[in-house]
């Protein structure tokens, strides 16, 4: 009984979590965080930060990543810890901003967002894993991409089509592969390493110019895609034992184990292979490993990091899966997403729904995948749950939180910095532009909906 012990949901959420098993705990829940974290990130996206800052000086970006997530951390901790059911923000924001009133607005655009950044999510990490194949196929093209990636996605939700346990069990085995290949280029990097190389700066590395914080900024973006995951618990939270404790340990634990691999790997690289070279490779950590070990041990390096991006979609259609079942079994939403398999008791149309989304979007690239993510997650989700915080601590008292955020209210005031300051550098404008555009959208959506089933502000008086 203690194991599954949560504070006290309110009705609607108890609705959605009580279909579901506590299932998984501390290191499942570890596991399927790190595995998102991971995922194909770091192992194409080392380059991409090189280039956004010329140079070495891109492991500035790193740490910034680190420092924002592990404040927004501290956000999640907090109200995963109080509200441990399923759908994760989808619950916060409605009991943060008042379930009779806004909380009805800001739920429902958590819910459209979901809509669009759930497919883009997992396609974004498809086209990762099957670009990362050109290094065993090097002459596909554009629709070969497209067509693995889609392949990618069938396979995931074949994988996922199963009671949450076993799922927990997958991640841990997914996880011990991607840590035997980070480990494996962080101890050949150490032995191998060439701190001159590593710390090659170029002239005026370090000037303090427009040209430096914007491409700071554009490598902390794409750092904090990296470290993106330490979230996906809370998502699964009415599937977590003992939550109250296991949520906030396991989002401290894998972002913080997360940062110093993803240090140490991209340190260790640059001080093997010069910087210019690694900023311009597809395949940075199998060509890191081929120059060691020769093309045998690059090919099963290139093996482990396809099982490590697998992971990652794995795990992230686990968690966005859970958001659209949550808001179908609460009635937020079509109601037959709200569906659980009879036996296994996990979601089943949510589960393949959202992955069916992502095929269409296998075709697109990668980089246009990834800006169009982050900017939408930080202008739905990430910015109003910083306020959702103090809201909640501020006017619902009654809401029972067993993890206080360590030295509030700073953490939640440096997050709010961190997700601004990578928001609006030139770069990312249009990006910015089209998520404002769904923004508008969706509160036209919310709008319609609200008028046609008589919800806040059109509900009828009791009177």
């Amino acid at each position: 009984m203690a194991e599954n012990s949560a504070p006290h949901l309110p009705p609607e959420i108890s609705v959605a979590s009580e279909k579901l098993v506590r299932g998984m705990g501390l290191l499942q829940s570890t596991a399927v965080n790190m595995l998102e974290m991971i995922g194909i990130g770091p192992f194409i996206t080392i380059g991409v930060i090189l280039s956004a800052m010329g140079g070495p000086q891109a492991v500035l970006g790193w740490f910034l990543g680190a420092l924002f997530s592990v404040c927004d951390g501290m956000i999640y901790a907090e109200l995963g810890a109080a509200m441990p059911g399923a759908g994760g923000a989808f619950i916060y924001f409605r009991e943060a901003f008042n379930p009779r009133t806004w909380g009805h607005l800001f739920s429902f655009l958590f819910l459209w967002e979901t809509i669009f950044v759930a497919p883009l999510g997992i396609s974004t990490a498809s086209v990762g894993f099957a670009e990362y194949c050109h290094y065993f196929f090097p002459g596909m093209g554009h629709a070969g991409v497209g067509a693995l990636a889609a392949s990618v996605c069938v396979l995931v939700t074949f994988l996922l089509y199963r009671p949450v346990k076993s799922v927990g069990r997958y991640s841990v085995v997914m996880l011990g592969v991607v840590l035997v290949a980070m480990l494996w280029v962080i101890f050949s990097g150490l032995i191998h390493i060439n701190t001159k190389m590593a710390f090659d700066f170029p002239p005026g590395a370090f000037h303090l110019s427009k040209s430096f914080f914007y491409g700071l900024a554009g490598a902390t973006l794409v750092a904090m895609y990296n470290y993106g995951g330490y979230n996906n618990i809370t998502y699964l939270g009415a599937e977590v034992k003992n939550p109250s404790k296991n949520i906030p340990r396991a989002i401290v634990l894998s972002v913080l184990i997360v940062a110093v691999l993803y240090l140490l790997m991209s340190v260790v690289i640059i001080g093997t292979i010069p910087w210019r070279e690694a900023a311009v490779s597809h395949a940075v950590v199998s060509d890191f490993i081929g120059k060691l070990y020769g093309s045998r041990a690059a090919s099963v390096m290139t093996c482990l990091i396809l099982v490590a991006t697998l992971g990652g979609i794995f795990t992230m259609s686990l968690g966005l899966s859970r958001i659209l079942y949550a808001a179908g079994a609460e009635g937020s939403f079509f109601k037959v997403f709200g569906r659980v398999h009879p036996t296994g008791h996990f979601p089943t149309v949510s589960l393949l729904a959202i992955n069916a989304m992502a095929i269409p979007l296998c075709w697109l690239s990668l980089e246009r995948l990834l800006s169009s993510l982050m900017i939408i997650q930080i202008i739905f989700q990430f910015i109003p749950q910083i306020f959702a915080v103090f809201a909640i601590r501020k006017y619902r008292s009654e809401i029972e939180r067993p993890f206080h955020m360590w030295l509030y209210p700073l953490p939640a005031l440096v997050a709010l910095v961190g997700w601004i300051y990578v928001a609006v550098t030139p770069d990312q404008r249009q990006n910015l532009g089209t998520a404002l555009i769904l923004l508008v959208l969706g509160l036209g959506a919310y709008y319609l909906r609200a008028r046609a089933v008589k919800i806040w502000p059109f509900e009828q008086s009791s009177s």
